[in-house]
C-alpha cells in the first residue's frame, strides 16, 4: 500500500509541470512602439513548442474583427519557452518584421492591408484559434480607449489586468511609445505580476510624439523566488510515509 502511495504523489507531482493551453492573461504585452511598429510580451506560463499566437490590430466588435488592418502570426518554433520569457516583436508591421523568439509572419486576409500600429486610437489583441476567428484572447493593448477604438466584450479580458490602456493615467494623451519598467523578479510566482504588468502606472508612458523607431525594448526575463520542485515534495512526503510505517511496526513489535 505505501509503495502504490509513494508512486501516486510521483506521478502527480511529475505532472505539475506539464505544458497547458494558455489562457486569458497567461502573456502580457510589456511594450508598445509606434514608430518602429514594434511590440514585445511576457509569458506568465510555459510555453509548448510550436505553439501560434494571432496578433491583430483590426476593431474587435463583441463577435467578430472588421477589416482593413493587418493579422500577424508569430510561433514558438521548435523548443518549449519557460514561463518569465520576455519576447519582443520587431518592425511588427513592416516588411522586416521578425521576433527574438520563435518566427514572426504576416497572415494575408482579402481587405487587410494597413499594416502599421497608429500612434494614437489603436488596439492590438494577442488570441488564440485563427487570424480571423479567435478562441482565446490572450492579452491586448492600446494608446487610445478599449471602448471607442475595439471593444473587450466577449474576449475576457479585462483593463488593468489583462488589457492595458496605455493613457489610463492621462485620457487625452495618445503615446507612440510605452514600456514596462517595475520589477522583474522577486515574486513568488510569475501570476503575481500580472497586476503589475496591468497596472501603467508602472509603465513609461511618452505622450509627446517623440522619435523611437531606434528603441529597444527591456527584454530582461521575469524570474521568481527559489522554491522547492514538486518531486522534492513528493519525496519528501514519501520519506515521511515511510518513516511513520517503520515507527508502527516498531511499536507493535
Amino acid at each position: 500500500m505505501l509503495r502504490k502511495s509513494v508512486f501516486a504523489l510521483l506521478l502527480a507531482a511529475s505532472s505539475v509541470g506539464a505544458h497547458a493551453t494558455l489562457n486569458t492573461g497567461d502573456i502580457a504585452f510589456t511594450s508598445f512602439n509606434a514608430d518602429e511598429d514594434g511590440l514585445s510580451f511576457v509569458t506568465f506560463r510555459d510555453i509548448s513548442a510550436n505553439t501560434s499566437i494571432y496578433f491583430s490590430d483590426n476593431e474587435w466588435s463583441g463577435s467578430a474583427f472588421n477589416s482593413g488592418e493587418s493579422y500577424n502570426l508569430w510561433n514558438s518554433g521548435s523548443s518549449a519557452i519557460a514561463a518569465g520569457t520576455v519576447v519582443r516583436l520587431s518592425a511588427y508591421d513592416k516588411t522586416g518584421l521578425s521576433a527574438s523568439i520563435g518566427n514572426l509572419s504576416r497572415v494575408s486576409v482579402s481587405g487587410n492591408s494597413n499594416w502599421g500600429i497608429a500612434n494614437s486610437n489603436e488596439v492590438v489583441y494577442a488570441y488564440l484559434g485563427s487570424a480571423t476567428a479567435p478562441t482565446t484572447f490572450l492579452a491586448a493593448i492600446t494608446n487610445g480607449s478599449f471602448s471607442a477604438d475595439g471593444s473587450l466584450s466577449g474576449t475576457g479580458l479585462v483593463e488593468g489586468s489583462s488589457a492595458i490602456r496605455l493613457n489610463a493615467l492621462a485620457t487625452s494623451a495618445t503615446p507612440d511609445y510605452a514600456e514596462y519598467t517595475g520589477a522583474r523578479a522577486g515574486k513568488a510566482s510569475f501570476d503575481d505580476y500580472r497586476a503589475l504588468v496591468g497596472n501603467v502606472a508602472n509603465w513609461t508612458v511618452d505622450t509627446s510624439n517623440g522619435s523611437y523607431a531606434s528603441t529597444v525594448p527591456n527584454t530582461a526575463a521575469f524570474s521568481v523566488t527559489a522554491v522547492p520542485e514538486p518531486q522534492s515534495y513528493a519525496m519528501l512526503l514519501a520519506g515521511l510515509c515511510l518513516m511513520g510505517a517503520i515507527a508502527r511496526r516498531r511499536k507493535v513489535a
